[in-house]
Parts: C-alpha cells; structure tokens; sequence
C-alpha cells in the first residue's frame, strides 16, 4: 500500500515533465494561431477552416478523451498492477485492433459524406463558403486516423509511468501547421494548413510508436477477442464515456455554429479566445490530470480508497490553486494579451477588441473548467462513466439553453455564447462534486474550500496591481511595436505572480509547496540526462 506523500511525489515528478511539455506545446499553439492570423487574417474563410475541424476534434475527443482515458486506462493499468502484463498486452492487442479498423471506417464515411455533415457545423455557411467547408473537411478526416491512433500510444506508455514521449506529440503537431502555414499557406491558401494538420498528426503518431512497439513486442498478437472480460469492461465502459468527456467538445460546436450566424469573423473570435483559456487549462489542469490519473487507477484496482481521496483532493487543491489567478489575469490583461500574440499582419486592432471580449467571459469559467479535469479523472478510476455521462448531457442543455437566452434577450453577442460555455462548466462541476460525496463519501471539501478561499483573497489583490502595472506601462512603451506590447505584457504579469505568491506565503498556503516541488523535479530530470548524456 502507498501512502499519500509516496503518491504526491509520484504526481509530482509526472506532473513536472508533463507540464513542461504541455507549455511548450502551448507556446507552439499560440505560434499556430498567430501565424493563422497573420497570414490569413479573421475572416470568413478562416471561419471555415476552424468550422472544418469541429466532427474530427470531436471525434478525436470521443475516441481519445473518453475511450482511452476513460476506459482503456483503467482496465490496462489494472492488469499492470496485478503483475500481470502478458494480460494486459492480450486486451491491448483486440482494443488497437478494433479501434484500427472503426477509425479507417469513419475515415472513409466522413469523406464520403463530408457534404451531408458539412450543416452541423456551420449551418449558416452558403456557396463558396459551404464549398470550402466540403473540401476541408475531406482533407482533415484522415487525420483523425492518427490523432486517433497517438492517443492510444499515450494510454500504454502513461500506464507504464512514461510522459515524455505523448507530450511531445503535440509539439510535432503544432510544428506541422505551423511550417503550412507560412509555407504552403501563401501557394495553396487555406487548404495548405489542411494538408499541415494531416502530416502533423502522422508525426505525433510516429514518434510515440517505436517506444510503444518495444513494450508490447513480446506480448502484442494480430487478433480481436471481443470474448476476453477485459475487453467487454472496457467496451462496457466506453459507450458512455464516449459522450462524458466530450461534453466540452459538444458545447463548443453548439457555440461555434450559433457563431456561425454573427458577424463574419465571430468563430475566429471565439476560437481565438478559447485558445488563450486552454494555455492555463492545458498546462496545468490537464498536465496534473493527466500525471495523476495513473496513480488514481492504481489505487482504485487495489482498493486503497483513503490514497485516492487524498490523491484527488491535493490535485484539485493545487489545481485551483493555480487557475483562479490564471483566470482572473486573464481577464484583467485580455487585450494586451491578445494584441501582443495576434494583432499583426490581417489581424487589426478591432479583431483585438472583439477577441478580448470573448476572452472576458471564457475567463469566467477557467477553474471549473479546469476541475472538471481532475474531477472526471476519479470517476473513471472507479469504472463509473454513467455519472458524468448524465450530468455532461445536463450541461449540453444548459449551455444551449443559456446561450439562446443570452442571444435573444441581450446584446452580450459572442460573449453570452462564451458567458453560457462558463455557466454550464459551472454547473455541470458542482454536480459532479455532489455526486462523488454521495458516490465515496467526505472527499476533504473543508481543505478545498480553504484554498479557494485564500486563493481568492490573494487575487482580489493581485487584480488591481496587475491592471495598474499595464497601464502604467502603457505610458511608457510603444504598443504598435512588438518590443512594447512584449514589456506591457510580461511586467504586468510578472507583478502579478510575484504578488499572487507572496500573498500565498503570507496566507500560508500549502500548495506552493507542490509547486516548487515540480519544478525541482524537473530540474533534477534535467541533470540526470546531462549526465547521461556527458
């Protein structure tokens, strides 16, 4: 049995080199985005191009976030943990099977009848721009193959406690569409970045597969046994969660194709603005649930429930911990933040404006959001995918609900549709907490709400000396200039986490702790391969 320091450290050192790759993916996404804007600017087509790829993310996201985190991990890692890998491999071997052949038959289905699907996604998309939608949209289908096919990859090589490997597929992703876009984008238009997104997805794929095939050398067969119980738990867990973890996925289509009937530019916008909410989201609250979520399936096969309520509780803590200020910066700096990574080339000063409004309101619901991640992550430790299956389905019909309301009843535009994706984050996380108390009984709410508490006061703080600092700023450097909007940016964050941690300190709270933690540990990672490699 492991104790909970012994589990803290494990999280610790996984979340550390997750994180960092998770950051530098990011950082490689705004480079994507950034060079979409500049080369192609927020317009109509750009609309299209973002609309193009809603069924294969969402399909990456059914296949992806809800079969492998969901099920596939759990039932693999359970078997890993009974020392029983010549098991585990054998219901490996049917899942990449079988999912093998479903993925090269929606492939083939979705470019057949892109035209058919091409509605649900931009209902208000006509002639050339429907056209083009049609074409995208049969270009990309195939990466989905891969996209596909990588998150498998991670599922086997986080089971075995490897991070490094599934966290630079992104950053070859991101490579690929942004070396289309500068490249193939001037020769081939917006159908270049189409063909980037395909070989980018083949080169995340890649660079996990060798690793992969090493492990399951021994083991791996050619055959489906969908007798094997291992195999029926994992399709028994997989149909719901298959909806659970795309809910997020499900709401953006529902505002994108509400977008779609806006103004020229409102998906772009949109899309933009979410980007910028998914940096913190995606470092940190998925980068810590990605490295916890091995630990939390070990601990549900062996039944130590008091190690996974400690394991769950800390994670939440740490990750409110860190996205609340990230929220409330966001929302403070949204325009310099914005004109500082997009305002260039086609992207002009109004497109800032109206990205920094969406941004305001996506900002709202960062940490619920962001709990969600850990939250959903215990669930499918225990092998229950019904619960978030129902309370997802709630949040669908609340944010389409509140999204209607908020079109039709205010002139919010574009930010009620993001006000109404933070509302139905909101919900849909309370829910889910209350159901989890029911479900495993106190789960350490008193600590929770301390640190939400203290976390809260620190930024009530820290918002205004942030603000103050960019306007400050503002006074003194050029902000058509690269160089000025980089000093605004970076200084009024700078103050704001300097601030934010000593208010931590002052207030003493324990999750700094973790995060100094991390970053020893990655520190310590680093050693150890210059001394490898010296």
């Amino acid at each position: 049995m492991h104790d909970g320091s012994s589990s803290t450290q494990r999280v610790a050192r996984a979340a550390g080199i997750v994180m960092f790759a998770i950051f530098l993916s990011r950082v490689l996404g705004f480079v994507r985005e950034r060079a979409i804007a500049t080369v192609f600017g927020r317009t109509g087509v750009t609309d299209v191009f973002f609309a193009a790829f809603a069924i294969p993310d969402l399909m990456y996201q059914l296949l992806v976030g809800g079969v492998i985190s969901s099920a596939f991990i759990p039932v693999f890692t359970q078997y890993l943990a009974r020392d029983d890998e010549k098991q585990a491999w054998y219901v490996a071997s049917s899942f990449i099977n079988l999912v093998g052949i479903l993925l090269i038959s929606f492939t083939l289905l979705g470019i057949v009848f892109a035209p058919s699907a091409a509605p649900l996604v931009g209902i208000g998309f006509v002639g050339e721009q429907r056209d083009l939608l049609v074409s995208l949209m049969r270009i990309t289908f195939p990466a989905v193959f891969f996209t596909a096919l990588s998150g498998i990859a991670m599922g086997v090589l986080n089971s075995y406690q490897k991070f490094t490997l599934p966290a630079v597929g992104p950053l070859v992703y991101n490579s690929a569409q942004i070396i289309s876009a500068y490249l193939l984008g001037p020769l081939l238009g917006i159908v270049g970045m189409a063909y980037g997104t395909v070989a980018g997805a083949f080169g995340s794929f890649f660079i996990q597969f060798p690793m992969v095939a090493r492990l399951g050398r021994e083991y791996y067969h050619r055959f489906i046994d969908l007798k094997h119980p291992g195999i029926r738990k994992i399709i028994t867990l997989m149909i719901p969660a298959i909806i659970g973890l795309s809910i997020a996925q499900i709401n953006m289509i529902v505002g994108q194709n509400l977008a779609s009937l806006l103004e020229d530019g409102s998906i772009v916008a949109l899309r933009l603005a979410n980007r910028l909410i998914n940096f913190p989201l995606g470092i940190f609250a998925m980068g810590l649930s990605t490295a916890i979520f091995p630990t939390l399936a070990t601990h549900a096969a062996r039944r130590e429930m008091a190690e996974l309520k400690h394991t769950f509780a800390f994670g939440l803590r740490v990750v409110f911990y860190i996205t609340l200020p990230s929220a409330v910066g966001m929302a403070v700096l949204r325009e310099p933040i914005v004109r500082l990574l997009f305002e260039t080339g086609e992207f002009t000063s109004q497109d800032t404006q109206v990205t920094a409004y969406a941004l305001l309101f996506y900002s709202a619901g960062l940490f619920a959001q962001s709990g969600l991640q850990i939250i959903t992550r215990v669930f499918y430790s225990l092998q229950d995918t019904i619960t978030p299956v129902k309370v997802g389905f709630a949040a669908v019909l609340v944010n389409l609900a509140i999204s209607l309301a908020l079109l039709k009843w205010t002139s919010l535009d574009i930010g009620g549709l993001a006000l109404a994706f933070s509302l139905a984050s909101l919900v849909q996380m309370m829910i889910l907490i209350g159901a989890l108390r029911l479900k495993i009984g106190a789960i350490g709410g008193r600590r929770i709400l301390d640190t939400v508490a203290r976390a809260a006061a620190a930024c009530a703080v820290m918002a205004p000396c942030t603000h103050y600092t960019a306007a400050l700023a503002a006074k003194y450097v050029d902000l058509s200039g690269g160089t000025g909007r980089l000093v605004q940016t970076f200084s009024a964050i700078a103050v704001g986490i300097v601030v934010y941690l000593a208010l931590s300190l002052i207030l003493k709270m324990e999750e700094p702790v973790f995060v100094v933690n991390v970053v020893k540990e990655r520190l310590r990672a680093k050693r150890k391969a210059a001394g490898r490699a010296n």
